[in-house]
């Protein structure tokens, strides 16, 4: 989600605010879904973690997460994405 700075916001491809989907994975650990929930209300308050779509592997050692924010500009956004691909126990953000 890293537009070039100078695309101004009316050329978005997104109209905020608005509900935006973000795929989380890492792996199937006790905690995960807990600090992903911490990590989306950090940028969206009203955050409901009843929403988030789990998706475990095949073989069970990962979890896909959906996960549902209000987006309300693209500097949030690009935070979020910035703070989930940091975060130790995330592998891969979509």
């Amino acid at each position: 989600m890293n537009l070039p700075p100078d695309i101004p916001p009316e050329q978005s491809l997104i109209d905020y605010p608005s509900q935006f989907p973000i795929k989380v994975m890492g792996a199937h650990v006790e905690g995960f879904v807990e600090a992903i929930t911490a990590v989306a209300l950090q940028f969206d308050p009203g955050f409901d973690a009843s929403t988030i779509e789990h998706r475990p592997s095949k073989g069970g050692n990962y979890l896909g997460l959906t996960i549902t924010i209000t987006a309300t500009s693209r500097e949030q956004l690009d935070e979020l994405y910035r703070t989930l691909t940091t975060h130790p126990m995330v592998k891969v953000v979509l």
